[in-house]
């Protein structure tokens, strides 16, 4: 029904009414998301690491197939970010990003302990932060949570605000990296491409091996997982594209035979 309805309304139409459902949504999470002490600490946090990558270039590690084509070891001393799952890797790479981000509320609830596991800087939706008070106290470090939203589109300059998802957890680590001032920023493993198909963030439970991911346990048998709305990610990638220009920045795309064509491409090796 949703499919039909999206087909059968003027696009500017429905993506008001998307838009003004989601703020609605997000109603109940507006005070915490200013007052809650760990959301204080997290925009803290924020305020320490603003700028404070600047001039530098850095990765964001996308969860491709294309990835066990790509020599993953040249990046052991780059600033990385890894997304959702990338940590399934860190044992077969010997080491491991240089930051975590993951915004998918299933994701987050199916994989919260492993998260939790994990010593290294974690960048979480807030939405996340009921999964989390349900672990034991002590037993993880506090993430930093980050005011995420399905309304947009925009693209901050400031993650210590309101941070538009645009459908793809990349773009979330894409305004991450603007506001620690990266200069550079360079995608791999964002293939852009899925295997599996069916409407847009339908939530579909796994029935065998991941052929969208770099391993096929990543989102394995029994796993709920959402399928991707690449039309909105493109929407939000020409946004970053956009903004990462105005400011005498770059985004490129060195993803090995990636479907993206929103960036300009590099051959990964000449990188390094």
């Amino acid at each position: 029904m949703k499919a039909v309805l999206k087909r059968l309304t003027p696009a500017p139409l429905w993506s008001a009414a998307r838009n003004a459902y989601d703020a609605l949504r997000l109603l109940p999470d507006l005070p915490s998301a200013a007052l809650h002490s760990w959301r204080r600490q997290s925009i803290r946090t924020l305020a320490e690491m603003k700028d404070s990558r600047r001039g530098r270039r850095c990765f964001i590690l996308g969860n491709g197939p294309s990835l066990r084509q790509t020599d993953l070891s040249k990046l052991r001393t780059e600033a990385t970010f890894g997304l959702n799952r990338i940590y399934l890797l860190f044992p077969e790479l010997g080491f491991t990003t240089t930051y975590l981000v993951s915004i998918n509320d299933l994701v987050i609830e199916q994989c919260a302990a492993e998260i939790a596991a994990l010593s290294v800087p974690t960048f979480l939706t807030w939405r996340s932060r009921r999964v989390f008070s349900n672990l034991a106290p002590g037993s993880f470090t506090l993430p930093t949570f980050l005011y995420t939203t399905y309304t947009g589109p925009k693209f901050s300059r400031d993650a210590r605000g309101r941070l538009w998802e645009g459908a793809t957890v990349t773009y979330v680590a894409l305004q991450l990296a603007f506001h620690l001032g990266f200069e550079q920023v360079i995608l791999v493993g964002v293939d852009h491409n899925f295997v599996t198909q069916g409407e847009a963030n339908q939530t579909i439970v796994s029935a065998g091996d991941d052929p969208n991911h770099f391993s096929p346990h990543y989102f394995g048998t029994g796993f709920k997982w959402q399928l991707p709305d690449l039309e909105t990610s493109e929407r939000a990638y020409l946004l970053a594209r956009d903004t990462y220009t105005r400011a005498g920045r770059q985004v490129l795309d060195a993803t090995v035979g990636g479907k993206l064509t929103i960036f300009p491409k590099v051959e990964y090796n000449s990188l390094f």
